[in-house]
């Protein structure tokens, strides 16, 4: 099943939920998906026998640019029945970045999430131990994100390199 296909049975299925298809990007098109409806959405194409994603091959949070006013998460998926994939998006607002958790259907999420929640700061709702991955504990902002202020000192070491 291409993508163009996963895109209409979403869109029967869901809705409003579904905000578009893009093809302009480079690398493969993706489904733009409402924060609310993500893990809905991914429960779907995990458990639909046409569509089987049974493996998440990635997540990752994206920041487009500070002069942008959203963070994205990207959802690489794959079904190896089917041998068939999709990539899903789902825009948040960098003032409040949370969208819910998709660790209870792809246990590799729990991995991701926590990944994109140190370096982006985004909360996934539901995850059961959303905490820094390779940050330590008491490090200030999120990295990856365009605006973030590298601190000039951090427990009286030099930060900058």
């Amino acid at each position: 099943m291409n993508p163009e296909e996963i895109y209409k049975i979403l869109t029967d299925k869901f809705d409003e939920s579904v905000l578009g298809f893009d093809t302009e990007l480079a690398g493969d098109p993706s489904i733009q998906i409402a924060p609310s409806a993500i893990a809905d959405v991914c429960q779907f194409l995990a458990e639909t026998d046409t569509l089987a994603f049974d493996s998440l091959m990635c997540l990752s949070g994206v920041d487009l640019g500070a002069k942008e006013e959203y963070l994205s998460v990207v959802y690489h998926l794959y079904a190896m029945q089917h041998r068939h994939n999709v990539v899903l998006k789902a825009p948040v607002p960098k003032t409040d970045a949370h969208l819910p958790s998709v660790s209870h259907i792809w246990k590799t999420a729990d991995w991701h999430e926590r990944e994109a929640y140190d370096l982006y700061g985004i909360l996934f709702e539901g995850h059961t131990d959303l905490r820094r991955i390779l940050l330590p504990d008491d490090w200030e902002g999120y990295p990856l994100r365009k605006d973030y202020k590298e601190p000039d000192f951090y427990r009286g070491m030099r930060v900058p390199y």
